[in-house]
């Protein structure tokens, strides 16, 4: 497989993505069997890919996917992770994009995933921002980072869905579960449609509406690889007294 590389990668990134990626490759593969689907759809130039949430060990699966189909794959992910040792040295030399809690940080964060898709390249957003909260494991309400970006450069928005990696490592769990061998299949969409969002202002309304969209292709795609019928609300956390984030979820927010 050619990898489709952005103008202006470097070398050094070039050889870190590949050292890093023979390593999670040869170990995915002796873990997992694989379908890919749709991937001869994605688009040449720079998108945003948004995947389904299921269990801490799907961004390998993405990764790995992403990777093996020719692209350099680019999350955006949490700055607290790029200062512990080792593993911050290796999303800075991959060229990840860490975001920042901190509001007058987060025009910084956008500003360096539009200069990744500017220059051709894929970043991977979570629209749900953590491991779904669904007891069921279905996409939930999502959050509107990834249609702002999409609305702010115009880069097509890409939906995203895997299945048979939470068999593997259930959701919050700290083992795996190797036999019986498990299949994960992966398929991603057709870009969702905002061109009737683009160009206006992007207010609270539009920018909901853009992530129901997009939360709605990630949905279509799960309900294809279960084969059942998606819930008719998509599951909120808030609404049932649960935390955005973190482990212990059915403990609300203060």
């Amino acid at each position: 497989m050619v990898k489709i590389l952005a103008p202006g990668e470097s070398a050094r990134t070039k050889r870190v993505f590949s050292v890093l990626a023979g390593v999670v490759r040869t170990s995915m593969n002796a873990l997992i069997g694989k379908t890919w689907k749709g991937f001869e759809t994605l688009p040449q130039g720079g998108y945003i890919l948004c995947p389904n949430h299921l269990t801490e060990i799907d961004p390998l699966v993405v990764g790995h996917a992403i990777y093996s189909n020719g692209r350099l794959p680019r999350w955006l992910a949490k700055e607290s992770l790029f200062k512990i040792p080792v593993l911050g040295w290796l999303l800075r030399e991959t060229g990840q994009v860490p975001v920042s809690r901190s509001a007058s940080n987060a025009g910084e964060s956008l500003s360096a995933a539009k200069k990744v898709l500017d220059a051709g390249g894929v970043i991977v957003i979570y629209p749900e921002g953590t491991l779904t909260r669904d007891p069921n494991l279905w996409p939930m309400v999502g959050r509107t980072g990834a249609a702002r970006l999409a609305l702010q450069t115009g880069a097509p928005v890409v939906p995203m869905a895997h299945w048979g990696d939470q068999e593997l490592l259930p959701r919050y769990s700290k083992k795996m579960y190797l036999f019986p061998r498990k299949h994960v299949t992966v398929s991603v969409g057709q870009p969702v449609d905002l061109d009737d969002l683009r160009g206006g202002p992007r207010t609270r309304a539009v920018l909901q509406e853009a992530t129901d969209r997009i939360m709605d292709g990630i949905t279509a795609l799960t309900a294809e690889l279960r084969q059942e019928e998606a819930p008719a609300v998509r599951w909120d956390p808030s609404k049932h007294g649960q935390s955005k984030t973190g482990r212990n979820f059915d403990t609300p927010e203060n």
